[in-house]
């Protein structure tokens, strides 16, 4: 869009089922805090392990607002 300004937030989102939950969790906080947001870009993807199991999914999210002045 022509004369537009977005800004570009980090999250980290974290699941005990998927990394798809991680993501979609890093949203939701986002949604929460941030308005029209635009764009979700995923820049990592990573688990924590506890023994011999994952214990924790966790996606590293870049997502894009349209700033508003």
């Amino acid at each position: 869009m022509p004369n537009s300004v977005y800004q570009v937030v980090e999250f980290v989102g974290t699941s005990k089922t998927s990394w798809e939950d991680a993501a979609k969790n890093a949203i939701g906080i986002a949604r929460k805090k941030y308005s029209d947001l635009r764009v979700a870009t995923i820049k990592e993807l990573d688990m924590t392990i506890e023994g011999e199991v994952v214990s924790t999914f966790r996606a590293k999210v870049n997502i894009s607002f349209k700033f508003h002045v």
